[in-house]
């Protein structure tokens, strides 16, 4: 049963502030493999979504399971051992250690110590950033401290990884230089983004998933999704 599930899995998600109703009796499958994006104007329940999920926010109603097995509820740590990575929208990383000394961090917080090494060597290659090893993570650019959280995410060995809105910041140059890393990782493990540079996701994505008002109001493949009337009204329209 668990091998033909999903590998995450939401029923009926939701999530109330008060009045506010961030997320409203969210369904939503995500298939092993699958490299996929969230998008909706500010306010749809993107993030709160990821906050559920990845277990920084308990859930008022409503199942999560991962892998096929019930997750709801269960601590950020917990989660990461089980392998959901998660970056951050604000870029969150070890500003007074070295990359290398990042990694080793996220390494030893996860796996033993006979496997650190090797485990750090692989995603500096991952990353490219062998050539910045050394370089406190404080005299990063901020595109490298992109690479670098992302990279922490790697170290817990993660088998599908949630990153929130990873172009935030970057110069096109830099937004260019994720996509084709994006891709690679992409055959490795499943991902899940958050991202509001419609053009940078049409070019990487094979789905997307359209929230407004805490809802899920469309999902398909990058063409399909543009030519949606419904998505064009609530949001493609306004993001150019």
């Amino acid at each position: 049963m668990i091998g033909d599930s999903p590998i995450l899995e939401t029923r009926g998600l939701s999530k109330r502030f008060g009045g506010l109703v961030a997320l409203d009796r969210m369904d939503l499958r995500v298939e092993r493999g699958d490299l996929r994006a969230i998008i909706g104007p500010n306010g749809a329940g993107k993030t709160t979504f990821f906050n559920l999920i990845s277990g920084l926010l308990p859930p008022d109603q409503g199942e999560v399971f991962f892998r096929g097995e019930p997750v709801t509820g269960l601590p950020a740590h917990r989660l990461a051992h089980m392998g959901i990575g998660r970056t951050l929208q604000v870029t969150s990383i070890f500003t007074g250690l070295s990359v290398e000394e990042n990694l080793w961090v996220g390494v030893n917080s996860v796996q033993g110590e006979e496997t650190v090494r090797e485990r750090v060597e692989r995603v500096l290659d991952w990353m490219g950033l062998h050539r910045l090893r050394r370089t406190p993570a404080s005299d990063l650019s901020h595109g490298d401290q992109r690479l670098l959280e992302i990279g922490l995410a790697l170290t817990t060995s993660p088998d599908i990884l949630l990153m929130d809105e990873p172009t935030a910041g970057l110069s096109a140059a830099e937004t260019q230089g994720l996509i084709p890393l994006i891709g690679r990782l992409g055959e490795a493990l499943t991902i899940v983004i958050i991202e509001h540079d419609i053009k940078f996701l049409m070019e990487v994505v094979r789905t997307l998933t359209v929230f407004h008002q805490g809802r899920k109001i469309a999902e398909g493949g990058p063409e399909e999704i543009r030519a949606n009337e419904e998505v064009q009204e609530v949001y493609l329209r306004g993001t150019g």
